[in-house]
C-alpha cells in the first residue's frame, strides 16, 4: 500500500524518467523495440498523472483528519480539466469540503455546484454534496435554498445514518423556523432514532430537545 501510494505521488517524475531513459537508450545502445516497454511504461504513468490525479491520496489525509497535506495534494492538481469526468467531479467536491471546513463558504459553492454539475458516480455521494449544499445555503441565510437542496438530498440517498441524521436535523431547523411545528417534531423524530453518534449531531439533538417539546403541533 506504502509503495502504491509513493508510485501515485511521483509517477509523473518516474515516467518522465523512462521516457528519457528510453530515448537515451533508443540512440546509444539499441533501436526502438527493445526499449519499447519503457515508453509505454513512462506513457502510462504520465497519463494517470494526468487523467486520474492523486485522488487516493487526498482520501487517505481527508479520512485521517489531516486538513492540511489534503490542501496541498488537491493545490498540486494543476490542469483539473485533465482529469477523467467522474474524477473531476471529486476533485471538485473535495475542493468544496476543504473551503467549507475553513469556512470560505462562497469558494465551497462555487466548487461543490462544479461537481454536482459533473455528476457524481455514486447516488449516495450526490446526495452528500446536496446535504452540504443545504448547510452552506442555511450559512448565507437562503432557507428557501437550503430547504430544496436537503430534501433533494434525502430523495437521492446519503451514505449512512450520521449523513441521514443530520438531514433530518436541518429539516427540523427550517420547519421550526417556518412554524410547521408537527412537520419539525416529525424530522427531529426521525433523527432521534437513527442513534447517530457524532458528538456535534449528539449535542444538537440534546439541545433542541429542550425545548422543542413544549412548542406546539
Amino acid at each position: 500500500m506504502k509503495f502504491y501510494n509513493i508510485l501515485i505521488k511521483y509517477r509523473l517524475y518516474i515516467g518522465l524518467v523512462l521516457i528519457v531513459a528510453g530515448l537515451a537508450m533508443n540512440l546509444t545502445i539499441s533501436g526502438f523495440w527493445p526499449v519499447f516497454p519503457l515508453y509505454l511504461v513512462g506513457l502510462i504513468l504520465i497519463a494517470g498523472h494526468f487523467f486520474f490525479g492523486p485522488l487516493r491520496l487526498i482520501q487517505e489525509h481527508m479520512e485521517s483528519g489531516n486538513m492540511e497535506e489534503a490542501e496541498k495534494v488537491i493545490n498540486s492538481i494543476q490542469f483539473p480539466n485533465l482529469l477523467y469526468k467522474p474524477i473531476r467531479s471529486v476533485y471538485y467536491t473535495l475542493k468544496g469540503n476543504i473551503a467549507m471546513m475553513k469556512q470560505d463558504f462562497d469558494s465551497a459553492e462555487v466548487n461543490m455546484k462544479k461537481g454536482l454539475d459533473l455528476g457524481m458516480p455514486m447516488k449516495e455521494a450526490e446526495g452528500a454534496s446536496m446535504l452540504q449544499m443545504g448547510m452552506l445555503a442555511m450559512q448565507k441565510n437562503d432557507m428557501r435554498g437550503a430547504e430544496s437542496y436537503i430534501r433533494q438530498a434525502l430523495r437521492k440517498g446519503l451514505p449512512d445514518k450520521e449523513n441521514h441524521a443530520a438531514a433530518y436535523l436541518q429539516m427540523c431547523s427550517l420547519m421550526m423556523n417556518k412554524r410547521e411545528f408537527r412537520a419539525a417534531k416529525d424530522f427531529f423524530r426521525k433523527a432521534k432514532a437513527l442513534k447517530p453518534t457524532t458528538p456535534q449531531i449528539v449535542d444538537q439533538i440534546k439541545q433542541i430537545e429542550k425545548y422543542i417539546s413544549r412548542i406546539p403541533g
